[in-house]
């Protein structure tokens, strides 16, 4: 197929609307089921490039859940703990690396994640198919699908679930173009290979990056690689805890990205843990319960004639106090930023969120302010010398 007509653009009165290859070529993309919109491709195909650099970086599977050409969340398939299990709803299902890789990209932010469109590095299996199947989902990208698989997916919105196979050996050309009012802009596609050698120039007091630690600065600046800038990623354990996107301000970036990664752990807290939902109460209305109850509206939640449409038993008051020993323990994050730090109150904003490796591309003129910040906190931080904006 060498073009492909779109029912509408990025909204409906942006009509005609297209996508085809400018010399002529076939798309390197199969629609297998469904019809695809302008933002779903969007989505899919940076959501590819991003899995696909994650799997070449890290050697595991990889999956990201998109939204709005930004990722909502991104990881790779290190196996869940048990209490990562429960919060993420697998807890009674077999999961496969890939279907980890999932549950985790949906799960770090699930609020966010809702409506996603989903890529996966590999095949899709049989276990991520079910995974999908649960979920509020627009689509999926992927390299192939297994028999199994493609029945689940194809059943999913009553067969008009968005199905697409891409060429996993399409290359692009170098140099990509897009128009904004009328006028047509050119560069070179960012082919930055980002690997542990952008993490050797250590500069704080701190040289010590253990390797997991270094995986994950990775998945954190493959995650802003694809995320529209300004933006800053916190990682932990294999995937992404919290991303800030297109903020103008980097500190904005930081606390945005930060009280999502404190959503991620606080949702993992004996009290959050410990809530007694009513039966049958759908996910999504459980997520926003769950944010509800850990933010200030907590009363809103709580309040006679609401609590018993939710809960079994009214749920204690979760307490600042109570959450803010509860956040102590969140420990050894990573933390990215696609550009450099220009003042130390990004780092002691992460230091809140457990952040305990930085990787940033540095060049600030108040980078001995930054990197004295770190020292006060015994932060390893490296500076890679590459910036990683996208827009």
């Amino acid at each position: 197929m060498k073009e492909m007509e779109l029912k509408y653009g990025c909204n409906p009165n942006q009509k005609p609307s297209r996508v085809y290859m400018a010399d002529g070529s076939e798309l390197p993309i199969e629609v297998i089921c469904g019809r695809p919109g302008y933002i779903n491709l969007l989505d899919a195909l940076n959501g590819w490039q991003l899995v696909k650099e994650l799997k070449k970086a890290t050697g595991l599977p990889a999956a990201t859940s998109f939204k709005h050409v930004s990722p909502a969340g991104a990881a790779v398939g290190v196996e869940l703990s048990d209490t990562l299990k429960k919060i993420y709803f697998v807890d009674d299902v077999e999961l496969t690396p890939l279907a980890s890789a999932y549950a985790r990209a949906r799960g770090a932010d699930r609020m966010s994640s809702f409506g996603d469109f989903i890529s996966l590095s590999d095949e899709c299996d049989k276990a991520t198919a079910l995974l999908i199947k649960k979920e509020v989902s627009d689509g999926v990208i992927a390299p192939g699908y297994s028999d199994e698989a493609l029945e689940i997916l194809k059943a999913k919105k009553n067969g008009n679930y968005c199905i697409l196979k891409i060429d996993p050996n399409y290359t692009p050309e170098p140099i990509e173009r897009k128009q904004v009012f009328g006028v047509t802009f050119e560069q070179g596609r960012n082919e930055l290979d980002i690997n542990e050698a952008l993490l050797e120039n250590v500069v704080t007091a701190n040289k010590d990056m253990p390797e997991a630690a270094k995986r994950d600065l990775m998945i954190s600046l493959i995650t802003l690689k694809y995320t529209q800038s300004n933006s800053v990623c916190y990682v932990k354990d294999g995937q992404a805890i919290g991303i800030g996107a297109g903020q103008q301000s980097r500190i904005h970036c930081t606390r945005l990205a930060g009280n999502k990664a404190d959503i991620w752990w606080l949702r993992q807290s004996p009290q959050v843990l410990g809530l007694q939902f009513v039966d049958g109460i759908r996910r999504a209305d459980r997520d926003n319960t769950i944010d509800v109850y850990i933010s200030d509206e907590y009363d809103d939640v709580l309040r006679e004639g609401t609590w018993q449409k939710l809960f079994k038993v009214k749920p204690e008051v979760f307490t600042k106090e109570q959450q803010k020993e509860w956040l102590a323990k969140n420990t050894d994050v990573a933390l990215g930023s696609d550009a450099f730090f220009p003042f130390g109150d990004n780092i002691e904003r992460a230091y809140k969120s457990g952040v305990k490796y930085i990787a940033q591309p540095g060049g600030s003129v108040r980078d001995d302010n930054v990197i004295e910040t770190c020292d006060k906190y015994n932060m390893a931080m490296s500076f890679t010398g590459i910036r990683l904006f996208h827009h």
